[in-house]
């Protein structure tokens, strides 16, 4: 239902399109950006004046009460690589992995092959599907507290209390007797680890359908959580075992004291330092320079002097690194290298704006309800990035077809999906996040105390303090990246007459924080995505300082990782991801934004990712972003020096964050605080992925990894080279286009994202 826009209403647009003046004149590489803006504004005013029919949905945002519409009103964009982003690592932190640790093995319920056969059949069945319908309800209900499981049929009791956590040891190279005692206690108490999780699986195994059917739906759904989770198995603890004594000895020859952290899956974090604290535990300095350290600047000597490496923890750090390769002991040994956010902008480069808090889901009905109209909240009208392709009103060339898909399939999620977003967490009082259904447990997984910005270490409040590296740069300010990104998924409350929607309205979003302030610990991100797909347990202590194992209660599907670290894709990063991709979890990784090939980026150029380069709203490669062989998706990410789509305002994805010097999009008015911006980049176009691929889960629960996949990138519209083009000189190593000698393709991915291509299932669909 269109309408004609009264002259009172061109005012407003007149409005709206000088806002875009302010929020242009911030992109500093553009010569000519108030012209441009005052461009943009007179199409806005012949657009609207009482002669031009207008897109309905700006109905609402001229309806919507100024708090629910208003907007950041500073928006900068830097395209160039800034000395920030040369790699950099945590000065005393390693990663090891002890050669040859044995897989984890995938439990499964039934290990009798006819008898899952028929588990399949009984699924398929009206009765199965009812069953499977129950859980999907349990589990998007709150979760209870873990418990005992009585199983039927003299299986006995699987308990899934908390435990006790793996414990540490440290490593006192002025006391190797004591330090040599500590690794004998630590490898008893792995040993009843082991042997409680032993009996676990031994229950586990015994399980038979007609077990599962006899159960509550809570605790079928409590016993397919536990048996995702990593046991402790006697041959990766005798391996890090082993590996401490090696540890001890390059310890010893530097004079360097540690503490080692044991895993459930092999991987040891090792702290190094004066006192060999946990990084928990660190106190004294926040300035960046003192805890962390560039790559190429830490280099061991050929002869090290132990007398003067032991005044270097940096370069002591690179030496133990080196004589533990050098063992030959290890799979991998690496520094703990600091991954940044993929906004396509730098800190001196953001907006003045301060935080806000994070937002919230969707709240949607159970089942498949057709989808009439477009979301009734105000920004809708300025997400170009969720709409139909095309060049007609309500159209954008750049699109990726959520609209379609919602009315077509009848499909807005379901909430029993699980995206978890591993960021820098949420800003949890954010108005439109706030009480949300869709908001999940979550997990501050950052363990320095000067990184965390929040007082402690790793805890059980995934909120983002900000991240925030160096208040004397100019206009530095936090980024609530994690926010920004997650409400692109699905955090924010759509339909809700406020603020923007989430590609899925309906899905379940578990926050893990592991960026804080300068970036993020590749040890923390490691322990987060295992964390998020319920391999591996967090821990949290008690007023007596005893640690006990928090799991997450909500396994991941999707994980989404909009992080960049420039580097090939460090061993332990691929080892994290490779043990949560073999339980069926989907890991979503922004291409980044170097200008750059993905094979010298990591996550983006890591095996077993679905890799995410960003477009702008012409459905071109946007100029920041990174390409590459490994890219799989082409996706919205924004360009805020454009705007094409002609709204008078820049091409940016808009979603959920907290800031100031706001305006109000329609009066043009001057807002102090405001709860949504414009931001670009592939960290912006990874989760348009990820709530893509939540919507073909919700379309499909039964669907495999694989399956999803396949239909995801059976979806996706063609592309043609002009489409991933640049300037030869400013992407080297690229391929000059025939006819065109100055414009090299880049590799951008098999097509774009286009949700409106997915077929109709042939029994209907259902988000069930």
């Amino acid at each position: 239902m269109l309408k004609h826009y009264t002259a009172r209403t061109a005012r407003a647009a007149v409005a709206m399109a000088l806002g875009g003046v302010a929020l242009l004149t911030g992109c500093d590489q553009i010569d000519t950006r108030i012209d441009r803006a005052r461009e943009i504004a007179d199409a806005s005013v012949d657009q609207i004046s009482g002669e031009t029919v207008i897109d309905q949905t700006y109905v609402n945002l001229e309806r919507a009460a100024p708090a629910d519409r208003a907007l950041a009103g500073t928006v900068m964009a830097e395209f160039v690589i800034a000395e920030e982003d040369r790699p950099m690592f945590a000065v005393g932190s390693i990663i090891a992995k002890p050669l040859n640790i044995p897989a984890t093995e995938t439990l499964e319920l039934s290990e009798d092959t006819a008898m899952m056969e028929e588990e399949l059949d009984y699924f398929d069945s009206p009765e199965g599907a009812e069953m499977m319908a129950e859980e999907e309800m349990m589990r998007a209900a709150p979760a209870p507290p873990p418990s005992v499981v009585e199983v039927p049929g003299g299986a006995g009791d699987i308990v899934a209390e908390p435990a006790q956590a793996l414990p540490k040891i440290r490593l006192d190279p002025n006391s190797a007797f004591e330090s040599r005692q500590e690794i004998a206690n630590a490898s008893r108490q792995m040993e009843q680890v082991a042997i409680s999780d032993d009996a676990q699986r031994v229950q586990m195994r015994r399980l038979t359908k007609e077990d599962l059917q006899a159960m509550a739906p809570e605790e079928r759904v409590e016993v397919r959580k536990l048996a995702r989770r990593a046991p402790v198995e006697r041959a990766v603890v005798r391996k890090q075992i082993d590996a401490n004594t090696v540890m001890l000895d390059a310890m010893t020859k530097y004079g360097v004291g540690g503490e080692v952290a044991l895993s459930r899956q092999g991987q040891m974090i090792i702290q190094i330092g004066p006192d060999g604290a946990n990084p928990t535990q660190f106190t004294g300095s926040s300035n960046p320079s003192e805890f962390l350290a560039r790559s190429e600047a830490a280099v061991c000597p050929e002869n090290p002097d132990a007398e003067l490496i032991r005044q270097d923890l940096a370069v002591a750090t690179a030496c133990i690194v080196k004589d533990l390769r050098a063992s030959g002991q290890f799979e991998y040994v690496e520094q703990d290298f600091i991954f940044q956010n993929q906004f396509a902008r730098k800190p001196k480069d953001q907006p003045s704006g301060t935080p806000g808090e994070t937002k919230a889901g969707s709240t949607g009905s159970p089942g498949v309800q057709p989808v009439k109209s477009a979301p009734n909240d105000p920004l809708w009208a300025l997400q170009w990035h969720f709409r139909d392709k095309g060049t007609a009103d309500g159209r954008t060339a750049g699109g990726a077809g959520f609209e379609s898909f919602w009315t077509r399939q009848g499909i807005t999620g379901s909430d029993g999906i699980v995206v978890a977003v591993v960021d820098t967490g949420l800003q949890m009082s954010h108005p439109d996040i706030a009480g949300s259904p869709n908001i999940m447990p979550g997990y501050d997984m950052v363990s320095d105390p000067r990184m965390g910005n929040d007082g402690d270490g790793r805890d059980t409040d995934p909120n983002d303090p900000g991240d925030m590296c160096d208040p004397t740069k100019p206009n530095a300010a936090d980024s609530f990246h994690g926010t920004h990104v997650a409400g692109t998924i699905g955090a924010a409350a759509t339909n809700n007459s406020a603020g923007v929607a989430g590609g899925a309205w309906d899905v379940r979003i578990v926050p893990v924080r592991a960026l804080g302030k300068c970036g993020g610990r590749l040890s923390d991100i490691n322990d987060a995505i295992r964390w998020a797909a319920g391999l591996v347990p967090a821990e949290v202590s008690d007023e007596n300082n005893v640690w006990t194992e928090v799991w997450n209660e909500n396994p991941a599907d999707i994980i989404n990782l909009s992080i960049g670290l420039l580097g090939a894709c460090p061993a332990s990063l691929q080892d994290a991801i490779d043990s949560v991709t073999a339980e069926g979890v989907i890991v979503v990784s922004a291409a980044g934004n170097a200008r750059m090939s993905t094979s010298l980026y990591a996550p983006a150029g890591c095996r077993n990712v679905v890799t995410v380069a960003a477009s702008d709203a012409r459905g071109q490669i946007a100029p920041y972003s990174n390409f590459g062989p490994e890219v799989m998706v082409l996706a919205p990410g924004g360009d805020l020096t454009r705007d094409d789509n002609g709204d008078g305002k820049p091409d940016g994805v808009l979603s959920t964050k907290a800031a100031t010097n706001c305006y109000d999009p329609v009066t043009g008015e001057g807002v102090e605080n405001c709860f949504y911006a414009y931001e670009q980049g592939t960290s912006m176009a990874a989760p348009h992925v990820s709530a893509a691929l939540a919507l073909l889960k919700a379309r499909d629960p039964s669907a495999s990894r694989e399956e999803i996949i396949s239909t995801l990138r059976e979806s996706l519209d063609p592309r043609e080279n002009l489409q991933c083009a640049g300037l030869c000189s400013r992407y080297p190593g690229t391929t000059p286009i025939e006819g065109s000698p100055d414009m090299c393709a880049r590799p951008c991915g098999q097509g774009l994202l286009n949700m409106a291509n997915v077929p109709l299932k042939a029994t209907g669909g259902g988000s069930r």
